[in-house]
């Protein structure tokens, strides 16, 4: 996954290197806001999931924007799939620097769920002594997890290249085999902008 990560980087830095004059002398429409691009495709590094991500602006809807994500994570075998609606807002004192929230759902299928099961404690003895013992359960099953999304986060779109950072955070929650929880996700992008 890392040599592919990086691979899809050095691509997307050359691709940009050939474009930058190009966009420098055509100043392009955005689609409908101020974040001075239409279509935005990159990757997403964050503390729970990574993977791609797609971000377009619908046409006179005056920043509102659809974002895909396609994401792994890192204790569980899978991939999710997450749709979100977002509304972003140009901060005025910063040129290119834009706020956004939204919301969204996600459809994934996992392997190999690693969770915290029971905590205990237990007295040693008759004594004064406690001890405290974990269960972890690590199964081999397979399960399809869906859920709901909220993101909130920041992006700059640089000035005379085509990429935009960005940062956000991202809450869950999540129903998989019987269970739900409620996850925290914060990540950094980097887009290749068109």
């Amino acid at each position: 996954m890392k040599r592919f990560s990086l691979s899809l980087l050095m691509l997307l830095l050359l691709l940009s290197s050939s474009l930058v004059s190009a966009q420098s002398k055509n100043k392009k429409k955005s689609g409908g806001s101020s974040s001075g691009y239409t279509t935005g495709i990159g990757l997403r590094g964050g503390g729970y999931s990574s993977g791609l991500t797609v971000k377009h602006f619908l046409s006179g809807k005056n920043g509102v924007a659809l974002e895909a994500l396609v994401t792994t994570e890192y204790r569980a075998r899978g991939a999710r799939f997450t749709l979100l609606a977002e509304k972003h807002k140009a901060i005025s004192d910063f040129k290119g620097l834009q706020f956004y929230y939204g919301a969204g759902f996600h459809l994934g299928s996992y392997q190999n769920r690693y969770y915290f099961d029971d905590a205990r404690y237990y007295r040693y003895h008759k004594k004064n002594e406690y001890i405290f013992k974990r269960s972890y359960i690590d199964d081999d099953a397979s399960y399809v997890a869906f859920g709901a999304d909220l993101i909130l986060g920041l992006e700059y779109k640089m000035e005379d290249l085509p990429f935009v950072v960005g940062v956000d955070y991202k809450p869950y929650f999540e129903v998989f085999n019987g269970y739900t929880g409620f996850y925290s996700d914060a990540a950094v992008s980097l887009r290749f902008t068109f």
